[in-house]
């Protein structure tokens, strides 16, 4: 039981047309053929990107793989065995996968596959799949883009080996992210065998795109492109000239990850890119040097100029490591907001990820470490140059999440408590009339915390749970509403807001069937939907649960602007802009 109450304050501050009581949510679809959609971002004439996760009927490459090896065989016995402590009886069998078709047709045995092959992510002797897509919400439909993707030349339709990132859109549709190059299934000889294998190559980590209204896609190849260099697109403003994007971009290799390269990369043993890969997820500062930036692009979205934006910290000779900061988001100011690594001011040699700002060539990093802060990044900002974002504080023992807002203009920074004191919380997006929308942790115990979207004014006290704005019951009056608002990515000028709710659905399998229990009754579970939440300025608050419940007010924590003077000018917004 929910209880429908808006706080007084937020209601009277609220204009009319926007908001008055209660919101309307309407599902933005989902792509054919994948479980779950999310929102990145929407502009505001209406330009709604995002991405889809759990694409069914993944394609399964078994054409190299030999099923006599120990390595599978042990999977498929781990796998006979689950079943058996399931009370099941395992319906296939390797044979099956390798001579009958198994994979196409038996839901277990291409869950088993996949399954196998993600146990398998870090090992370039086996296919890699991925089952994050980018996608447009288009008139009621949901368009997927590939981004870097292309058709395998093993099995119809694409490799499905990309990560594929959409961050952000213009006001005319021009969207940016970013994305992995494909894998290649190539022969390889390592050094001292007599046979060649099946290994899996890629060209690149990952690279910033940009993708034009009618689908023309600029890739954005950074200058220092050794081992394919990376880059990253994370927003884009549409200018009278044309266009302004932000991300980071790869500007060199650190000296010790170079020496690491030299001495393990030769080609011998593995294949060059599948050994600077494992370098750079083995460290936590990867292999190479990154930095924000900015490039400001024609109207036929051809790179006019590229800015470094710097880092918040002076790197010093006896560095070991890849140092990195990154642009998120950028209003129509032109200032940026993202992170950068800095100096812990306890120890130099102990390196964090603050929250920062990219003005006037300076990396601002507005967060005070001597509050005990220990990281975190800007997510957005708006025309007023507020920023919305999340730092990093141990509360009760455990490293947590808090958001927060910064006023450039008065350099005050505060932190509301967000649905209790030790609840993680995330500020993802926030408009001019200073409204934060984001999500934060609910529930009594560590084990059973979950996310709730919520919606914060600025000047207020009030963090307001988004779901006591939606309906307690259905049409019918009985049946409880079918969604919860877990994240809130987007608000807009008119107060709509854009984001993620789960709902309860037949359950399906890999391959996109329903799913049914041994005694044929339909199997259900929660999927992630992507929907958009309308004011109703005649909605009516409905009551279905006591206000202590669901309304929470916390005193908030603020620094003046002074305290960023005893800060050194130092310089990751939504999901995979980190």
């Amino acid at each position: 039981m929910k209880y429908k109450l808006l706080a007084a304050s937020v209601l009277a501050t609220l204009s009319t047309s926007a908001m008055s009581a209660t919101y309307q949510l309407s599902e933005l679809g989902t792509l054919e053929g994948a479980k779950h959609s999310y929102i990145s971002d929407v502009s505001e004439s209406g330009h709604v990107i995002g991405f889809a996760n759990g694409v069914y009927n993944l394609p399964i490459d078994i054409s190299y793989i030999d099923f006599t090896e120990s390595v599978i065989k042990t999977a498929y016995n781990n796998e006979k065995d689950a079943f058996e402590l399931s009370d099941k009886v395992i319906t296939f069998t390797l044979d099956d996968i390798e001579n009958k078709d198994a994979i196409n047709t038996n839901p277990d045995a291409h869950s088993f596959m996949v399954g196998f092959l993600s146990r398998l992510s870090s090992n370039f002797e086996y296919q890699k799949l991925n089952s994050l897509v980018a996608v447009d919400f288009k008139d009621g439909s949901v368009i997927e883009q590939p981004l870097f993707d292309i058709a395998s030349v093993d099995y119809d339709g694409l490799t499905r080996s990309t990560t594929n990132i959409y961050n952000a859109v213009s006001e005319d549709g021009v969207a940016v992210g970013w994305g992995s190059a494909p894998y290649d299934k190539v022969s390889f000889t390592p050094d001292g065998e007599d046979e060649a294998e099946s290994w899996f190559t890629r060209e690149f980590i990952e690279r910033g795109l940009i993708v034009s209204a009618d689908g023309v896609r600029v890739s954005l190849t950074p200058e220092f492109n050794e081992y394919g260099g990376t880059s990253r697109a994370n927003d884009i403003v549409k200018t009278a000239n044309g266009y302004t994007v932000v991300g980071n971009i790869s500007t060199a290799i650190a000296e010790d990850r170079q020496e690491n390269i030299t001495d393990r990369c030769d080609n011998e043993d593995e294949p060059t890119s599948v050994c600077v890969y494992v370098l750079n997820t083995s460290v936590t500062s990867g292999v190479f040097d990154k930095r924000a930036v900015k490039w400001q692009l024609d109207s036929a979205m051809n790179i006019v100029s590229t800015e470094i934006l710097g880092l918040g910290l002076t790197p010093k000779d006896d560095d070991d490591f890849a140092f990195t900061s990154t642009a998120n988001a950028l209003n129509k100011n032109g200032i940026a907001v993202g992170s950068s690594n800095v100096r812990y001011y306890k120890k130099d040699s102990t390196i964090l990820t603050m929250p920062t700002y990219f003005k006037d060539k300076a990396v601002v990093a507005f967060v005070n470490q001597e509050d005990d802060w220990q990281g975190g990044k800007s997510l957005a900002i708006n025309e007023s140059n507020v920023i919305t974002g999340f730092a990093v504080k141990r509360i009760e023992g455990t490293l947590r999440n808090k958001f927060f807002y910064h006023d450039i203009k008065t350099g005050d920074t505060v932190f509301p408590a967000g649905y209790f004191d030790s609840s993680s919380s995330f500020g993802n997006d926030i408009n001019s009339k200073g409204y934060i929308v984001g999500e934060g942790e609910v529930g009594a115990t560590d084990s059973s915390r979950r996310k709730e979207a919520f919606v914060y004014k600025i000047g207020d006290d009030k963090v307001t749970n988004l779901n006591d704005l939606l309906p307690c019951f259905e049409a019918d009056g009985e049946t409880t509403y079918a969604y919860i608002m877990a994240e809130a990515k987007v608000i807009n000028e008119n107060n709509e807001i854009f984001g993620v709710a789960t709902k309860t659905v037949k359950k399906r399998n890999s391959l996109g069937d329903v799913v049914t229990d041994i005694d044929g009754k339909t199997e259900f579970e929660s999927i992630a939907v992507a929907v958009k939440l309308t004011p109703l300025v005649n909605g009516t608050v409905e009551s279905c649960a006591p206000p202590e419940a669901e309304v929470y007010e916390r005193n908030s924590a603020s620094f003046p602007w002074y305290a960023l003077l005893l800060l050194p000018l130092v310089g990751v917004r939504r999901l995979f802009r980190f």
